[in-house]
């Protein structure tokens, strides 16, 4: 018998901030937990066209993350939720930001971002 199951991360509408102010963006997923090892799950965002990583965290706690904006942007989590906690926004932080679940293993994404 084969079982499929749908994955869904579901994001809120626009955010307005004002210069200096702190952003705070939830993920909620569904289809799986953001506590299982086998996944990891981030956010990347969307600047005049360029995509830019900001992290991601596997189901174990593993926290990869981009060095330029680490000061900047933070996370935080329970089993289904995923928050991206960002201070002292500014003008050019206006972006599309994504949550984004990765596809590869804890293993194989150790490799890439060594790599790298």
């Amino acid at each position: 018998t084969l079982h499929l199951h749908s994955v869904e991360l579901l994001q809120p509408g626009s955010v307005l901030l004002q210069p200096a102010q702190t952003l705070s963006i939830s993920c909620r997923v569904s289809g799986y937990s953001l506590t299982d090892s086998s996944y990891a799950t981030g956010w990347i965002r969307q600047r005049q066209g360029k995509l830019e990583w900001i992290f991601h965290q596997f189901g174990d706690g593993s926290l990869y993350q981009n060095n330029a904006l680490k000061d900047r942007f933070s996370l935080s989590r329970d089993t289904n939720t995923l928050i991206l906690n960002g201070n002292n926004m500014q003008p050019g932080d206006s972006a599309v930001y994504y949550c984004a679940r990765l596809a590869q293993s804890l293993r194989e994404y150790e490799e890439l971002y060594k790599n790298n």
